[in-house]
């Protein structure tokens, strides 16, 4: 399959930490009980309400716990993709810094966009394809590795590196770096590129509801999920 750097979606990783929410202004003169704060998992879930395709997540045969993590929109305010997260919250040195192993995987969906023209007709906006799941992917997973015995001072240029190598994987997905496995969506076995390394493993490949899908994950294994849209959101805390 052959790709552009125009399937590199977003300028950051998919599962980037979300930044703290901010605090509303309290307009003057305003009843303090009618500023009451939207809890957190409403907030997220307006971004991904926004979307005009359907959010995709791990189905029903998972019974761990479900959270929102980030959506990311273009410059127009159009949802581009957004994940979701199963199992273990990941913190960036996972097991290095707890001792413990965790456990979760993080479902990217990607919206399928044609190359297009711009609204106002001035240039071209980014098309996306498997590759762009497979990046988001390689790139989110390498958010939360932390190599051992690497100093963090370290860490940013190894980050760098390794996310310029997960692009060009993602943009080789015939190579040999990649398998093929099959995995139902929706109920139906579809085919996904799949690679393992010593960080997790990462898959990515399209539904027939017009979205693309890419995940990575640690402590669980890749060949026993499934996935399906998502139904409710509130399912996600």
């Amino acid at each position: 399959m052959e790709t552009t750097r125009s399937s590199r979606v977003g300028a950051q990783p998919a599962d980037a930490p979300d930044a703290p929410p901010q605090t509303e202004q309290q307009p003057p003169g305003q009843a303090q009980e009618a500023t009451a704060p939207v809890p957190a998992a409403r907030r997220a879930a307006e971004g991904y309400l926004k979307a005009d395709f359907p959010w995709y997540g791990l189905d029903g045969a998972f019974t761990g716990p479900r959270w929102l993590m980030q959506v990311s929109a273009g410059a127009d305010g159009t949802v581009e993709h957004g994940s979701t997260g199963h199992g273990d919250e990941p913190s960036v040195r996972g097991e290095i810094a707890t001792g413990e192993k965790e456990r979760f995987a993080v479902v990217i969906t990607v919206a399928s966009n044609p190359l297009r023209r711009s609204g106002d007709g001035t240039g071209v906006l980014e098309a996306t394809s498997v590759a762009s799941a497979a990046w988001l992917a390689g790139s989110g997973l390498l958010a939360y590795s932390w190599p051992l015995q690497m100093d963090h001072t370290l860490r940013d240029d190894w980050l760098d590196q390794q996310t310029e190598a997960a692009w060009e994987l993602a943009d080789d997905l015939a190579g040999s770096d990649w398998s093929t496995l099959s995995l139902p969506v929706d109920g139906e076995p579809t085919p996904f590129h799949y690679r393992e390394s010593e960080f997790g493993w990462v898959l990515a490949g399209s539904t027939g509801s017009g979205v693309h899908l890419g995940a990575y994950g640690r402590g669980m294994s890749a060949y026993g999920l499934g996935f399906s849209a998502i139904e409710d959101l509130g399912a996600y805390e």
